[in-house]
């Protein structure tokens, strides 16, 4: 059965400006359950993880001032969120929901969280709304405790994921790949294993074209024992923070490339959501719940 991490303080209510990125949390998991994509057995809810978790991906003192609310007035302005004690534990159950969906998705096949990829966290530092990066907790789960040897991160969000490109730059164990906007935001970027930049305006068929030239390939290099995919659907034509031009449908059929080359490789993923930021909140989560409707197909 496909398990969905969710819990309710991913909506967490920010203050007037910052409440629109949120929508989506409540209204995804709504809008599945409406449809009958998804029955409540789905969803889990996650809670806080064990500490030693989120230190094997982040620095001690960097995290302790995390949860103090410690973070220096300049470092805590380049999270883009007001700090606060609520916002702190919602990065905390999101990682849970991350390290949970891993088990998940090592005995089903897959599993996804409703929020994640939290890919501009550093080891050391926040960023662009990113305080704890889910999926390099996660990695650093499956190494550490169940014993795999080889992970790749596919992240196809339009922004670079630099946080998870940093905190893997040594680490041979896990292949980190990105293809983003060229000209978007992180504007200095950092060195994945495999960054492919694309220029503004980039359509479906170049887009996907490139996708299914490499991944197959990748895996197949890489041998991975897990896959972590960063689904985000910021990649759209209409995304205001985005420079690409996807379609909804080559939004989708790049979800349908990724989930199937993994189901037919026989590799558990793990599937965070990741950015959206198109101005209509109903092509956010339509874009959104084309990644679950393709998993309940593809892995039923």
């Amino acid at each position: 059965m496909l398990k969905i991490a969710y819990h309710p303080i991913y909506k967490h209510h920010l203050p007037d400006g910052h409440r629109f990125p949120m929508l989506k949390y409540e209204l995804l998991p709504q809008q599945l359950l409406h449809e009958g994509t998804c029955i409540p057995a789905n969803f889990f809810e996650p809670h806080f993880p064990d500490d030693d978790h989120i230190l094997a991906a982040h620095d001690a003192i960097y995290y302790q001032d995390l949860v103090n609310l410690a973070i220096p007035p300049k470092e805590a302005r380049k999270i883009g969120f007001p700090l606060s004690k609520e916002l702190v534990m919602r990065e905390r159950i999101i990682a849970d929901g991350t390290i949970k969906g891993c088990d998940f998705a090592l005995q089903h096949g897959i599993a996804m969280n409703i929020a994640g990829g939290t890919h501009h966290a550093y080891s050391g530092r926040a960023e662009a709304f990113c305080m704890l990066n889910d999926q390099a907790i996660g990695a650093h789960y499956l190494l550490r405790h169940r014993n795999l040897n080889r992970i790749l991160i596919v992240d196809l969000d339009v922004h670079q994921g630099n946080g998870t490109a940093e905190i893997f730059q040594d680490n041979a164990s896990v292949f980190t790949f990105s293809i983003h906007g060229k000209s978007n935001y992180p504007f200095k970027k950092e060195e994945s294993d495999l960054d492919i930049p694309l220029e503004k305006g980039t359509n479906d068929d170049t887009y996907l074209t490139l996708l299914k030239d490499t991944l197959p390939e990748l895996i197949a290099t890489v041998r991975p024992d897990f896959v972590f995919y960063l689904c985000g659907v910021d990649v759209l034509e209409s995304d205001k923070l985005g420079t690409l031009s996807l379609t909804l449908e080559g939004c989708k059929e790049r979800d349908r490339f990724v989930l199937q080359t993994c189901y037919d490789a026989s590799i558990p993923i793990q599937c965070s959501m990741g950015g959206g930021y198109s101005p209509e909140i109903k092509v956010i989560v339509e874009a959104h719940a084309n990644t679950f409707r393709l998993a309940q197909v593809i892995y039923t």
